[in-house]
């Protein structure tokens, strides 16, 4: 099972100490957020994946993955532009593929 990757830079707010990690498996998308204690971790089946919304700014880029299941939205903020569209290109391409097409379906 591939998967990639991407760090949120630490030098954009709440990412200073634990920076935000998105993982684009062919399975999911997970989000973590470590704090001292503790990681918050919410992941979105990759055929629940609704839309991926990104909103770009001068040198980070924030990302809203939504779900079709009306779960809360996978939100993360201070990653490059070149992984915003990465993850957003993943995620296309993972769901275009027959296996998750077919697992969509049932």
């Amino acid at each position: 099972m591939s998967s990639e990757i991407f760090q949120a830079s630490r030098w954009t707010k709440g990412n200073l100490l634990f920076a935000t990690r998105i993982e684009v498996t062919e399975k999911a998308v997970i989000r973590r957020k470590r704090s001292w204690f503790s990681v918050d971790e919410i992941s979105i089946s990759i055929h629940k994946v609704a839309s991926v919304h990104i909103k770009t700014g001068i040198l980070w880029s924030d990302i809203l993955i939504e779900s079709s299941g009306g779960s809360d939205p996978l939100a993360s903020h201070g990653h490059t532009k070149a992984d915003a569209r990465r993850i957003q290109q993943l995620i296309e391409d993972y769901q275009a593929a027959p296996e998750n097409r077919s697992a969509a379906a049932q």
